[in-house]
């Protein structure tokens, strides 16, 4: 079994449509998807946008090889040997556009596009829905832990809980862009150059005659990179005292403690008294490192309770976003070729918020000319001219249209860029490095209302006129 080749990483129904296209001679005919999500996760005000890199690398691989053929010969839809064979042939020869890497995003804009036939357009949408919606997901938990420790040193340690390797390696990478320092995972530092940081676990204090003994042996063995775990036995009596008494051991050789863990208790207590206990042993340079199933909700609280923690491990509520496992992404057509023509296409639902938004679109980010700062983003049908000609705006809430402001000085980006044209890749993938500079500017663009952790102001997605307009007549002509 080729485990690598991920073609097949693809829902079964992707396979049926593309043969019924064939089956009917439409495999030919021109479509645009777009991806969205509708939803905020986590109740918070932004997203922070991932997976290129992966999708980019899926697009490029793209390949029915033999053991793909054969697996689909052995299905029960019974496909026609010549659809097989056409298989054989599979090249993604479209277009692909997407929001790079670490961009701050909003529900029910346009983050990636694919145009293309519908042969080809058809398989992409489950395997970009599955890398994007899992790295966007732990990229904004990721930030909103950021959020609530501007200044301190975060390290990603979900690998053990993660939804298995891959989980594990893009999910460390996800966290790295959104501003976490480090992970535990060696193989998400040696595919990405993420900086890999870890300590030692209960088990090696566990495998020696006492607690005094396991740390003297540690750090003869890493005298430059000792951080040790004090809550084995007793973190106040056994653990930070026995701490200590290594440190200061190891200044009489010239060398100095990094740190001391605390994995479990009162964190925020055990945090202030080994802080104390520290400094009073002329310390004051060891850090203290706390674990033990943290998440923002968890860090926001320590703080305020004036914790003295300048580290944190965060493992399985960021891994595997614990609070809202899924970010609910989707991958819908909006334009189909009819009579050599392209034409918006709707999807009507009982539930409002499911309506899709028609028409091959764009989105801008509306920068102030006065203050620098984001006004709105502004979703526009394909060649409408107005946002681009920096003409005055009226942005308003299309559901409640009295919430409106204009805008005139200001500057549109547009944030879809090409990453395929005609099948070829065009954009150059940033390194890891400039993708975590490029999020912290964008970080900057937004007033700190849109990014707070609670109760975070609503930034305006806004539709054009036409947009909206075009929407409504769809509505009218498919519920009549």
């Amino acid at each position: 079994m080729n485990y690598n080749n991920l073609t097949l990483h693809t829902d079964k129904y992707q396979i049926n449509m593309m043969y019924a296209h064939w089956i009917h001679g439409t495999h030919d005919s021109q479509a645009v998807f777009e991806v969205f999500f509708r939803k905020l996760p986590f109740g918070n005000g932004y997203a922070v946008f991932a997976g290129v890199q992966r999708i980019v690398e899926y697009v490029n691989s793209l390949q029915f090889d033999d053991e793909c053929i054969q697996y689909l010969r052995e299905q029960e839809e019974n496909y026609d040997p010549r659809f097989l064979e056409a298989l054989r042939e599979f090249r993604f020869t479209g277009h692909l556009h997407a929001v790079e890497e670490g961009t701050i995003v909003f529900p029910n804009e346009p983050l990636i596009r694919v145009e293309g036939r519908i042969f080809e357009a058809q398989l992409l949408e489950t395997a970009i829905l599955n890398f994007m919606n899992f790295q966007t997901l732990i990229a904004t938990k990721a930030s909103r832990i950021r959020q609530v420790a501007p200044d301190d040193i975060l390290m990603e340690f979900g690998t053990r809980r993660a939804q298995e390797a891959d989980a594990a390696v893009w999910g460390a990478r996800a966290a790295y862009i959104a501003g976490f320092n480090a992970t535990s995972n060696m193989r998400a530092g040696m595919l990405f150059g993420i900086p890999a940081k870890g300590t030692h676990a209960h088990s090696w204090v566990q495998d020696h005659d006492s607690e005094e003994e396991s740390f003297y042996r540690y750090a003869a063995a890493l005298p430059d990179q000792v951080t040790l775990l004090v809550d084995t036995y007793d973190t106040l009596k056994s653990g930070v005292p026995h701490a200590i008494q290594v440190a200061q051991t190891m200044e009489q050789q010239g060398k100095r403690m990094g740190g001391i863990r605390l994995d479990s208790g009162d964190l925020a207590y055990l945090s202030k008294t080994a802080r104390t206990m520290l400094d009073d042993a002329g310390l004051s340079y060891v850090k203290i490192v706390a674990s033990n199933d943290l998440d923002e909700n968890i860090i926001f609280n320590l703080k305020s309770q004036g914790a003295q923690i300048d580290s944190w491990g965060v493992g399985t509520q960021l891994i595997t976003a614990a609070d809202q496992p899924a970010l609910g992404g989707v991958y819908k057509l909006v334009a189909r070729e009819k009579d050599g023509e392209m034409i918006p296409v709707i999807k009507i639902s009982g539930n409002p918020e499911k309506v899709s938004t028609p028409g091959i679109k764009d989105v801008f980010r509306l920068i102030s000319r006065e203050t620098g700062k984001a006004e709105a983003d502004y979703v526009a049908l394909t060649g409408e001219p107005e946002v681009m000609m920096g003409e005055r705006l009226k942005l308003y809430d299309k559901v409640h249209p009295y919430l409106y402001k204009y805008i005139e000085q200001y500057e549109a980006i547009p944030l879809l860029r090409p990453i395929f044209v005609n099948g070829q890749q065009v954009y150059r993938l940033p390194d890891l490095q400039q993708i975590r500079e490029y999020h912290q500017q964008q970080m900057s663009l937004f007033w700190p209302e849109f990014l707070r952790k609670l109760n975070p102001a609503k930034y305006l997605v806004d539709f054009s006129t036409k947009a909206w307009e075009l929407k409504i007549e769809l509505i009218h002509k498919h519920t009549k």
